[in-house]
């Protein structure tokens, strides 16, 4: 017999980073999950991956108290800051700019984000990366 499902908790916490503090406690607290079994599993799973970079997680939470969780890549922002050497995107996207990425990110962050993104080919991821770029004030060059 199927969990009777409680619901779904969606988070996005640093790698290697889930502690019972703020947002993780009290989104897994009041549905009477285990913090600290999440904490463990969560920054066992993340360690591989570079510290400190925003893990995108989707948590399933059952009604006896168990969950299951799904870790995503890091958001597209967060590799365009990388390949630009930006803290932030532009708060004014369209006025002034503030990076600028090369052609060949934009498609390697696509290929490296295609099973996160919601696009039927390569072409398709490329340029929802390059809508983002775009509306962080980046500008594309060849």
């Amino acid at each position: 017999m199927a969990k009777e499902l409680l619901g779904y908790i969606k988070l996005q916490i640093p790698a290697g980073g889930a502690n019972p503090s703020p947002p993780v406690g009290p989104a897994l607290g009041q549905r009477g999950l285990n913090i600290m079994d999440f904490c463990k599993a969560f920054n066992e799973k993340t360690k591989d991956v570079e510290k400190g970079a925003p893990i995108p997680v989707v948590i399933t939470a059952y009604k006896d108290r168990s969950f299951e969780f799904v870790t995503k890549l890091p958001p597209v922002s967060y590799y365009l800051k990388k390949a630009a050497k930006i803290k932030k995107g532009n708060s004014t996207p369209g006025r002034t700019l503030v990076g600028k990425v090369t052609s060949a990110d934009v498609e390697k962050i696509a290929k490296e984000k295609m099973k996160d993104l919601n696009a039927i080919d390569l072409k398709g991821a490329i340029n929802m990366v390059k809508g983002s770029a775009v509306s962080m004030g980046m500008e594309i060059v060849n």
